[in-house]
């Protein structure tokens, strides 16, 4: 459609000066043009004229966001954002200003696209990260979970009044009990509040690491990125095939690093004893209790420990 100004330089025929007439009438007596004018009683009908296309414009993008079609259909000419007329003074003369606002959609737009910055996944469904949490939903699927759920939502008031701890959780219990989601919960709420997480799927981290060794760029990329998030959630830890050197270099630097620093959080289907024989076995050199029990030295230490029970819901929701 073509512009006002565009209409406006057209040929002054006595059709284009009926429609211009209309739409003056239009603009005059549009009930957000009559407000502006009870605030400012400065604007004389000579300044509407003269900014005739600034408020018609104006009352379009009212018109768009009174019948928002939603943020990726915005009919504005700046999508997400519509005009905002302000009357000012200067050097004695009244002068009318339009500037771009943000809508609301534009802004939680915005906000939800910086929380989810603040997350990095290895190897985790996105969706978990990305679907929309309820706590009555959380706490009211499965009423067995319910002393879990309880702990991980103080952990998460606790860190958003008193700032990140150096202590992380242990959360475990058996198979479908909802310990990613809840995990996934957690760092999306402070994500929220600002932190940074990262979220690795164990098993394929691990299988992954073997082609890692051949690239170190990215191996110490990746490493680097574990060690200095805020949050740091070993997703299925105990489920994974492990070789001594993902133990001993990789998990064991990782750990080392954060351990006395930041929080690092754990879901397992083993409580930490079994975990730890776990750890003492690869496949290459048999069992090592006291490899196994190094870096348990950087586990049990600094979390707490929380079993989550429950119904397998794993198939038909969380």
């Amino acid at each position: 459609m073509e512009s006002l100004g565009k209409l406006l330089k057209q040929m002054k025929n006595p059709s284009f000066q009926r429609q211009q007439q209309e739409i003056e009438d239009e603009v005059f007596n549009h009930p957000k043009i009559k407000e502006l004018r009870r605030q400012h009683p400065e604007l004389s009908d000579a300044h509407l004229r003269i900014n005739m296309s600034l408020l018609y414009l104006y009352i379009n993008d009212k018109r768009n966001c009174e019948n928002c079609p939603g943020l990726d259909n915005c009919p504005n000419d700046f999508k997400g954002h519509y005009s905002k007329l302000e009357v000012h003074t200067v050097n004695g003369e009244t002068v009318l200003y339009e500037r771009k606002v943000p809508c609301a959609k534009f802004i939680s737009k915005q906000h939800d696209d910086q929380v989810k910055k603040r997350i990095r996944s290895f190897y985790v469904d996105e969706r978990a990260l990305n679907e929309g949490y309820k706590e009555v939903e959380i706490m009211g699927k499965d009423r067995l979970r319910a002393p879990a759920v309880q702990q991980v939502f103080q952990y998460i008031r606790d860190t958003k009044e008193n700032g990140l701890s150096t202590r992380g959780m242990y959360l475990y219990g058996s198979f479908g009990t909802g310990k990613t989601f809840m995990m996934s919960y957690m760092l999306h709420e402070l994500a929220i509040a600002g932190f940074t997480g990262v979220i690795v799927y164990m098993p394929e981290f691990v299988e992954d690491l073997k082609s890692l060794m051949m690239d170190n760029v990215k191996l110490k990329e990746t490493t680097e990125i574990m060690k200095n998030c805020d949050l740091l959630i070993f997703d299925d830890i105990g489920a994974e095939n492990l070789n001594p050197w993902a133990r001993d270099h990789i998990m064991g630097s990782i750990l080392n690093y954060r351990m006395n620093r930041k929080p690092t959080f754990y879901t397992s289907n083993y409580n930490l004893e079994s975990l730890e024989k776990h750890l003492s076995f690869t496949n290459k050199d048999g069992e090592e209790g006291y490899k196994g029990q190094r870096l348990m030295d950087r586990i049990a230490p600094f979390v707490e420990v929380v079993n989550l029970h429950g119904e397998n819901h794993r198939g038909n929701g969380r």
